[in-house]
């Protein structure tokens, strides 16, 4: 009599000696709720600060226009190197290096240098920008209710920076005194950073991220450049990101600060409004629709309140579709 020995398995791609790990929350482990309070990002300050840069360091619009341009250079760098931060330090790493890319510019730009210094520090400002965007983003992106969480995130883009240096500016203070609040800002962005991801080194990061063994064996960068959605998204995104600080319609200085403090407020509303809707291709088609309608609105009507008020709404609903596109 022969014994049958049976085995179960799971439905699916079988990957040997892998353990299928269960995805994380916002809340568990517990630690990461410190975590994602560490990774809150400040943003969306240069378009309130433009008429004052303009003013003191006497540019014309496309020479100031450029400090738009400066942190997508560092961006770019980002691009390259995070995949190799992550492999090389693990998610401390992107912890300290990319508070540190922040911790530096702003201590220089709070001294107001020469322009084209100023324009060189942009570059490492962008370069920390993206390292915490991509590698912030990209955990999160990870969790179960990912798109939630990621709403809430992107939300602190427009809490606080654009409407705190307005104000500043308005009670008489110089423009580059807010880079001060920035630089304390980020120092204890890098204490909570560090504190919350110091045990998160190489090893955890590759055992967390093991390759399959159908895969290419090619670098992530490469196999990631090579998928057309990859293309598509980061066309949209460039797009995106480029058109929305360059709404312009002539007004005075506050009145053109509070601008873009409209923008950024809407993009965070809109994330926390908009941004729990799961069915993400038919919700981000109706909020890029309405947003085209506004942008006519904009064009057609050369008032500026109404323009104001169209970029805001705007960024109401602009604002989930960045996060939806992570």
């Amino acid at each position: 009599m022969s014994t049958t020995t049976s085995s179960v398995h799971t439905f699916g791609p079988i990957v040997d000696d892998a353990i299928v790990q269960a995805k994380q929350k916002w809340n568990d482990p517990p630690i990461n709720k410190w975590r994602l309070l560490a990774t809150i990002r400040h943003d969306g300050l240069y378009g309130a600060l433009v008429p004052y840069l303009r003013e003191d360091y006497k540019l014309s619009t496309t020479v100031v226009s450029l400090i738009f341009v400066t942190p997508f250079a560092g961006y770019t760098i980002a691009t390259l190197v995070v995949n190799k931060i992550h492999m090389t330090f693990g998610q401390r790493g992107i912890a300290i290096i990319g508070p540190l890319c922040h911790i530096v510019p702003f201590v220089i730009m709070a001294n107001q240098p020469p322009w084209p210094a100023m324009l060189a520090v942009y570059v490492i400002a962008g370069l920390g920008n993206g390292l915490i965007d991509a590698g912030w983003n990209s955990w999160i992106a990870d969790m179960t209710n990912a798109n939630t969480t990621m709403g809430l995130l992107g939300a602190s883009y427009g809490v606080g920076s654009p409407n705190i240096a307005t104000q500043m500016i308005k009670s008489g203070l110089r423009w580059n005194y807010f880079y001060y609040t920035l630089f304390g800002g980020s120092v204890l962005e890098l204490l909570a950073s560090v504190a919350t991801f110091w045990k998160e080194n190489a090893v955890s990061y590759r055992a967390k991220n093991c390759r399959s063994p159908d895969s290419s064996g090619g670098s992530r960068t490469t196999e990631a450049m090579k998928s057309p959605i990859t293309w598509l998204i980061a066309i949209w995104l460039f797009v995106y990101m480029g058109v929305e600080g360059a709404l312009v319609r002539n007004g005075e200085p506050f009145r053109s600060g509070l601008v873009p403090t409209g923008f950024w407020a809407g993009v965070a509303i809109g994330r926390l409004v908009l941004g729990f809707n799961e069915g993400e291709r038919t919700a981000v088609t109706i909020y890029l629709a309405i947003s085209i309608a506004l942008e006519l609105v904009f064009w057609l009507v050369p008032k500026f309140v109404v323009s104001a008020v169209a970029v805001s709404l705007l960024g109401f609903f602009t604002g989930p579709s960045g996060g939806a596109a992570t």
